[in-house]
């Protein structure tokens, strides 16, 4: 008897290989025939699962139809990790320190007329340099933020219009280098020249009918260079009150 189940399970193994479309190998089941709904094939009449010529333990092992085929070859679970002990309760949290009180910002405009280059120059008198350097240590640095630092450059009327417009833009741009050189970001910088197109109104009352010398020197606040700087700056922190001061004592009686 179970000479001949063995020889008809040979039969069935040796037949596993010419078998139709309808039956075929499962990638989930390597090394057992399967029909065609996925399921492995059993040997008639025994609970056997039909092998094919490649199977192996380690397939079997690995197949989905372990539990069925053979179950003495399925890897063992794994033993449950025992529980983490539980942490130990965390003590209380310390009282959060006062909030400080956030700092307050000012929007502010800066602006300094860097007056009396020398006629048909371009770079800054000994005084100008003097004058920007403190408007940069006393009023740019101490700023929080800086949002632009705008550069004009300005001539007087003398000479032709083109050759005065090309003359201040090279008076704004040595002020360009001259700040950029003092730690100023080149990307906050926007510049220009005017040419003679915004004198200072004084120099209204300088008359073409004077001498050149004295033309020249009349007109000497309009050869300039303008800085603005906008942005802002930290409000001072508001003074305390100063505190109440007890009654005055009545005068004891006479």
């Amino acid at each position: 008897m179970i000479s001949a189940f063995r020889n008809t399970l040979a039969g069935l193994v040796v037949a596993a290989s010419f078998v139709p479309a309808a039956m075929a190998q499962d990638a989930k089941n390597q090394g057992y025939l399967v029909d065609m709904n996925g399921n492995v094939v059993t040997a008639t009449g025994a609970a056997t699962c039909v092998r094919t010529s490649d199977w192996t333990p380690a397939r079997a092992a690995a197949a989905a139809a372990c539990q069925q085929c053979t179950p003495d070859l399925c890897p063992k679970p794994a033993a449950k990790p025992a529980p983490a002990p539980k942490p130990a309760a965390k003590p209380a949290p310390a009282a959060k320190p006062a909030a400080k009180p956030k700092p307050e910002y000012a929007n502010v405009e800066l602006k300094i007329e860097l007056q009396g280059i020398a006629f048909n120059k371009t770079e800054l008198t000994a005084d100008n340099k003097k004058e920007l350097d403190a408007f940069l240590a006393k009023e740019v640095k101490p700023m929080a933020t800086i949002g632009a630092f705008i550069i004009t450059g300005h001539t007087d009327r003398i000479g032709s219009a083109k050759y005065n417009k090309t003359l201040s833009e090279k008076r704004a741009l040595g002020v360009k280098d001259y700040v950029v050189a003092k730690g100023i970001d080149q990307k906050l910088i926007f510049w220009e020249g005017k040419g003679p197109k915004q004198p200072i109104p004084v120099t209204k009352f300088c008359e073409n009918k004077m001498k050149r010398a004295q033309l020249i020197e009349c007109l000497a606040p309009n050869r300039r260079v303008t800085v603005e700087v906008v942005g802002t700056k930290l409000k001072p922190a508001p003074k305390p009150k100063p505190e109440a001061k007890p009654a005055a004592k009545p005068a004891p009686k006479k």
